[in-house]
């Protein structure tokens, strides 16, 4: 429900400039149940239909019924754009059993975008406070990962710098695309922001990160208010029809003002009451929600049920729905752990086979690593 497009450009400006961050693993990282019940051969041939496609992986469904994850964070960036995977083709993959998601992510799929003119003894020290983190993520103390991630930032950083070649400040304002929307910046505001952006590279070049976040901040100041015009704030009105909830007309000014409030919010960049006031929003419009059918509900499921569960689950559905309508969300939650419990053996059933690709053939077309 929250509205922060306003601060789209800053990701912008961090692809723009090609300034990596190498972090081994998330701190959030979601565990996730190992596959090791699951028997498969090493450098077993799997046969089978492209589901989807992520950056550094793909998931298919097995000629033999099964659902793969397949690792291909081995292959480099080339290869993978060499593949043109779409979903829906056919695709063969030799590979060997991963227990964990995380343990696609190895040290030589980290070292991978390192600069290459990093030494021999300061990739030695990445490659152990990386396999410090191994251990730490499984025992889920990422407060201690970030340390470690900490550590080797300051490791990367002095090459990251070193090899990073910025762009022109006129490529930089390009990928704002105000001229898409025909939005002109005055003269003498582009001379500004072109004098700050040229200051800003020199102090980050130089390392001087709290000097360059401030310079930083005194260009988003400029650029504003063209920002705002590139990307217009919803209107209440058009925010609510788009949600489709029969709101009464009485709720409808108390509603508007915590909108208000809470773009308010985004555009002073006060992320703890911007947070706070959606969240307050949410609440307040969740009972003019309409429930998904069972129907609908039933369509995020990729897997077969049973007539029978089906059935008890269409009633559990309907019960839970009603009483979180009344507000009764104790009795609603005893109905969700009574669909779960019936999904269970489902999801355990159609749980994702972890494969690490050492090979993939397409039409033919073979790449390895």
């Amino acid at each position: 429900m929250k509205k922060t497009t306003k601060q789209a450009w800053m990701i912008a400006s961090a692809l723009t400039i090609g300034m990596a961050v190498f972090a081994p693993h998330q701190a959030g990282a979601t565990s996730v149940k190992p596959t090791n019940e699951i028997t498969v051969q090493a450098e077993q041939q799997i046969k089978g239909t492209v589901k989807s496609i992520n950056e550094d992986s793909v998931t298919i469904k097995g000629k033999d019924g099964k659902n793969y994850y397949i690792g291909i964070q081995q292959f480099s960036d080339e290869q993978i754009a060499k593949m043109k995977l779409v979903e829906g083709q056919e695709i063969s993959v030799e590979g060997s059993l991963v227990q964990d998601y995380a343990d696609f992510y190895t040290f030589d799929v980290y070292k991978k975008d390192l600069p290459k003119e990093i030494t021999k003894e300061d990739l030695a020290k990445l490659e152990k406070l990386f396999n410090k983190t191994e251990q730490l993520v499984k025992e889920e103390k990422y407060d201690e990962v970030e340390k470690i991630n900490r550590e080797m930032d300051k490791i990367t950083k002095p090459y990251i710098l070193a090899s990073w070649v910025p762009v022109s400040f006129e490529a930089f304002m390009e990928e704002y695309g105000f001229s898409e929307k025909n939005i002109v910046i005055k003269e003498q505001d582009k001379k500004q922001l072109k004098a700050i952006y040229e200051q800003w590279i020199k102090l980050e070049k130089s390392g001087k990160e709290e000097k360059a976040q401030a310079k930083f901040d005194e260009f988003q100041k400029i650029l504003q208010p063209y920002l705002d015009e590139l990307y217009p704030p919803v209107t209440f009105e058009d925010y609510i029809s788009d949600l489709e909830l029969d709101i009464p007309a009485e709720a409808l000014p108390k509603l508007k003002a915590v909108y208000k409030d809470a773009q308010k919010a985004v555009t002073d960049n006060n992320g703890q009451l911007s947070e706070k006031l959606w969240e307050q929003f949410d609440e307040m419009i969740k009972p003019y929600m309409k429930p998904l059918s069972f129907e609908d509900y039933m369509t995020y499921f990729d897997f077969e049920i049973k007539a029978k569960d089906k059935a008890e689950l269409k009633k559990l559905y309907e019960e839970a729905i009603a009483l979180e309508k009344k507000g009764d969300y104790e009795k609603s939650n005893e109905k969700w752990g009574a669909i779960n419990k019936i999904l269970n053996p489902y999801y355990e059933a159609n749980l994702e086979i972890l494969i690490s690709a050492s090979k993939v053939i397409i039409k033919g077309e073979v790449y390895q690593p």
